[in-house]
Order: structure tokens, then C-alpha cells, then sequence
């Protein structure tokens, strides 16, 4: 009996490294933000006033998601390639950069402060060019 137990040791020992799953062969894919409870068609504004209830009821992710929805429907502009990597300097769309940066740092207060402005320019709904 005793050749057989310097085996049974390894097969004990070695099991549990058996039993893990192999590692993954490639990036683990991020979690989508959750998406705000706003129309694909609507206007950039109705994606601001989701952002701001969002921040209101601590959700951080779906506020941050309807900024974003915001600048893609305001950032409506044709460039030559050679200025694409510019960004736009147009009141609406930096002050939704800024609430979204402010919103990822932590930064509630700033964030609404920012969306309000933005809710105010009159331009937040036409694109910009």
C-alpha cells in the first residue's frame, strides 16, 4: 500500500489545479453602461434631462451614458481629415465633455452644474458645424 500513497498525494495536490477553468485567450469585454430611458431619435436635450435624474438617483453609469448619447447627437459636423482630430470648441459640446469628466472623477455637483449650462444654450439642440 505505501508505493501507491506518494501518488495518491500528487493526484490530491493536483486536482484542484485541474479543476480551474483554462484562462481566458483574450481581453475580458467591459459591461455596457446601462442605457437611459430615452428615445434613439430624441433630441440631445431629453438625453441631458436624463443625465441630470440620473445623477439625482446616484446612477452613475446610466447618467454618464445619456452625456455621451448627448455629444454624439450635438457633434454633428463634417471636417476635412487633416482637422478631425480637433475637438469641437462649441459651447454645447464642451460643456458636455466637462460634465461627463467631471461625473467620472467623483465630481456630482460639478457635473449637474455643467448639464445645466448646456441645458440652457440654445444651441444644444441644432448641430454643430
Amino acid at each position: 500500500m505505501k508505493p501507491y500513497l506518494p501518488l495518491a498525494l500528487l493526484l490530491c495536490t493536483a486536482l484542484p489545479a485541474v479543476a480551474q477553468p483554462p484562462p481566458s485567450a483574450g481581453p475580458v469585454p467591459k459591461a455596457r453602461l446601462p442605457a437611459p430611458p430615452v428615445a434613439d431619435e430624441a433630441p440631445p436635450s431629453a438625453f441631458v434631462t436624463a443625465a441630470r435624474s440620473a445623477i439625482a438617483a446616484g446612477r452613475t453609469g446610466e447618467a454618464i451614458e445619456a452625456i455621451e448619447r448627448a455629444e454624439s447627437r450635438v457633434l454633428v459636423r463634417s471636417v476635412r481629415p487633416s482637422r478631425a482630430e480637433i475637438p469641437s470648441e462649441q459651447a454645447p459640446v464642451r460643456l458636455l465633455t466637462e460634465a461627463r469628466q467631471a461625473l467620472g472623477q467623483g465630481d456630482r455637483a460639478t457635473a449637474l452644474a455643467k448639464l445645466a449650462e448646456a441645458l440652457a444654450n440654445p444651441t444644444l439642440d441644432s448641430p454643430v458645424e
